[in-house]
């Protein structure tokens, strides 16, 4: 394209000309045909219930060498499997397979995984409809299914 136009009756040739130049910026395509909606497994809610799959340790990245427990949930509104990290002390020992969790963004990073967990977006923050910050401490009993 050569200069931008001026003068009278130029209104229609600076609309399409702006047009034209947000669809070359990256972040705006993104924004606008809602990209990260579609990529995310929650579909832009803010939590998801799901059924645990499996259970499993995930080695931290360096310099930490713990083994953090996660869980692989398989979610109910679309299927898609992700991992979610079970937080706490013993939070492993609440949560069964096949337990009805419901998981939610760990937060920070925007939407990223966070510090030493790699790959791992997600926590668990109820098992059977039940919180698991209140099971841990201890303020009431696992239901029985």
């Amino acid at each position: 394209m050569g200069h931008k136009s001026n003068g009278l009756n130029t209104a229609k040739a600076l609309k399409e000309r702006r047009h034209h130049g947000k669809w070359l910026n990256r972040k705006f395509v993104r924004r606008a045909l809602q990209m990260k909606k579609k990529a995310d497994p929650l579909e832009g809610s803010a939590q998801a219930k799901g059924i645990v799959v499996e259970k499993f340790q995930i080695e931290a990245k360096q310099p930490n060498s713990a083994m953090r427990k996660c869980c692989r949930v398989q979610l109910v509104k679309n299927g898609r499997q992700v991992g979610a990290f079970m937080p706490k002390d013993g939070a492993q020992k609440m949560i069964d397979e096949h337990d009805e969790v419901i998981i939610e963004s760990i937060g920070g990073r925007k939407g990223r995984s966070l510090g030493d967990l790699s790959g791992i977006r997600f926590q668990v923050i109820k098992v059977n409809d039940q919180s698991l910050d209140a099971l841990l401490k201890g303020k009431i009993e696992k239901a029985r299914k």
